[in-house]
């Protein structure tokens, strides 16, 4: 600098706040603060409400769609032809798996590699299926049919039974048929009648088959064999191959299906013990018209176990619903912890009970709501008079009929709540569909549309073999034998009639359910049942279809079994039941008109 001065130093001032922000945000300031401190209330008035989800919307679509779907080579469900299924994965996340279902009862998925039909698939998803079946993999003994104990009635479990009832010893109840209180009872349809002409019951040489507790086969159930249905499993987790498994192909891989499928459900039972009456069930019900999953037999191995001969169904998922009539529908799976019960107009509320299977944002829970809540409320004379509205009758009908025949006693309102409510966007009105058939042709061959199809000792749950008191009594029937000391405990997450939010008899825990046994208990609906009753029967015991269905089931089944003596003789305990059943029902006049 001249003269040697120097520049006075300017102080550098920092920038300011606001110069800091975006010019946009400057500029735009004022609704921006507001948006802010309008939060900031909402939060303080009303951050605790709950926020109830609905949907209005009348859209068809589906969201959740597939991908990437992998053809294969043979159709998945033709039962016609044998079938591989190989499931390989690591030993240390199995055992892992098991721990955590013995310890807490929680079913998670495990990664697995899949072979089915020559055709290798990475990173499907496995995990353990079912309740009450899988109750001896935990060791503890609990549970119900179906799951490894020995039930009253059983070969070798007698012991345990309880005595039979005397007549007229059911809470004044009509009983229709003595079967001497064991496997199998049957017990009239309150409110209807009791005159059904039974002549000549079963076929001779059929009364006090030992079913030895083998699968699907069964004498006379209350007149001195073993329920047909109840097979005992001794499930094991050193026995990968028979455990009951559902197979997720999409479970790590998005939007991933196998021939359009994206759940297989590896049914319980092995070899000798296959599930034909499943099989059978499921045949006969699609050939009655009404809508049933497919299945096939497949030899199964898993990691480098023995192969075993296995029964394969597609499980109800979002495929199965869409495939339903045209897919112009919402289908609802009942759980098995739930209830019928109205719970409020929370849909949340209802997620312990429902799982909706499709059009998930696009429909809801607002229909099944509406249901629940008027079969919950309405008086004897509104519901006879106002059914139609919400149900479609006839179909009703059909299902409960077909439940009967098939000596079902595990349905719409049995203890494992197996059935699914269809509701068509058209109609605006619901059917009942069943499914999951493992414990069908267990009763009496004898039972006529008036009867209770029960599991013989422990058939009074709810109010009757098979069902819930009309007027939501718990416990069982007063003057029947009560539950024998020593009986299992029942599955967590199940509760007896009576327990709990006290809706036995219309939906409860346990049994029941208000559609079903109040259709049964008013005489205004008498003549659509035996209409729908009839035409069943027609097209299937009656045509002699049964018989016909279960020869090719087990030349089915014969291409993949691993042990063809042992199921040879499942196949004639099911195939005597079978005969049994369409003996006495040819004699019922009420059933031939």
């Amino acid at each position: 600098m001249p003269g040697g001065e120097r520049s006075p130093v300017v102080p550098v001032r920092g920038r300011r706040l606001k110069d800091r922000l975006p010019v946009r945000l400057r500029h735009h300031w004022k609704p921006a603060g507001a948006l802010c401190v309008g939060l900031a209330v909402a939060v303080y008035f009303f951050g605790d409400a709950r926020v109830s989800p609905y949907v209005t919307s009348s859209s068809r679509v589906e969201a959740d769609t597939i991908t990437q779907n992998v053809e294969g080579t043979v159709d998945l469900y033709d039962a016609s032809v044998p079938h591989s299924i190989q499931l390989t994965y690591e030993q240390t996340d199995f055992n892992k798996m098991i721990k955590e279902f013995q310890d807490e009862g929680t079913k998670d998925y495990i990664s697995a590699d899949l072979t089915i039909d020559g055709v290798h698939l990475e990173d499907v998803g496995i995990r353990l299926k079912g309740n009450s079946t899988l109750m001896s993999l935990r060791g503890n003994g609990k549970g119900m049919p179906g799951g490894g104990r020995n039930m009253p009635g059983r070969a070798g479990a007698q012991q345990g039974a309880p005595p039979a009832a005397d007549d007229g010893a059911d809470g004044g109840r009509d009983r229709g048929r003595d079967t001497g209180g064991g496997p199998g009872t049957t017990e009239r349809q309150p409110g209807r009648s009791a005159g059904n002409d039974t002549a000549g019951g079963p076929p001779a040489g059929t009364a006090g088959q030992d079913d030895g507790g083998g699968p699907a086969g069964g004498g006379q159930g209350g007149e001195g064999g073993g329920p047909g249905g109840m097979v005992q499993y001794d499930l094991s987790a050193k026995k990968p191959e028979e455990l009951p498994w559902l197979i997720k192909i999409d479970e790590q891989i998005e939007g991933r299906a196998y021939q359009g499928e994206r759940e297989i459900s590896l049914r319980p039972g092995a070899d000798e013990q296959l599930p034909l009456n499943e099989a059978l069930s499921l045949a006969l019900t699609r050939t009655s018209g009404q809508p049933a999953e497919a299945y096939s037999f497949a030899s199964v191995q898993v990691n480098n176990r023995p192969a075993v001969s296995r029964l394969m169904v597609d499980n109800p998922d979002t495929e199965y619903a869409e495939a339903v009539g045209d897919g112009n529908g919402v289908l609802y799976k009942a759980r098995a912890g739930g209830s019928f019960a109205y719970r409020g107009d929370d849909p949340s509320d209802y997620e312990t009970s429902f799982r909706q299977l499709n059009k998930v944002g696009s429909q809801d829970l607002k229909p099944l709501m509406r249901l629940v809540k008027w079969a919950d409320g309405a008086s004897d004379k509104e519901f006879e008079r106002e059914l139609h509205r919400y149900v479609d009758v006839e179909s009703l009908a059909t299902y409960i009929a077909t439940q009967n025949l098939l000596l079902n006693f595990d349905d719409i309102s049995g203890p494992g709540k197996n059935y699914m409510l269809w509701y068509d966007l058209d109609t605006r009105k619901f059917s009942v569909l069943g499914w999951d058939y493992n414990l069908t042709f267990s009763g009496d061959v004898a039972a006529g549309p008036d009867d209770k199809v029960g599991m013989g000792g422990m058939g009074g749950m709810g109010g009757g073999p098979g069902g819930a008191g009309r007027n939501g009594e718990g416990g069982l029937p007063e003057g029947m034998p009560q539950m024998p000391e020593g009986m299992p405990e029942m599955p967590e997450g199940m509760e007896m009639p009576g327990g709990g939010d006290g809706e036995a008899g219309r939906g409860g825990a346990m049994g029941g359910n208000a559609l079903k046994d109040r259709f049964l208990e008013s005489d205004a609906f008498d003549a659509v049942y035996e209409a729908a009753y009839r035409k069943v029967y027609a097209k299937t015991f009656g045509s002699g279809t049964a018989t016909d269905a279960l020869d090719t089931i087990a030349a089915q089944a014969r291409e993949v079994a691993g042990s063809p003596e042992g199921l040879d003789a499942a196949v004639e305990k099911l195939r005597t039941t079978v005969t049994g059943r369409a003996a006495a029902l040819a004699k019922n006049k009420q059933v031939t008109g």
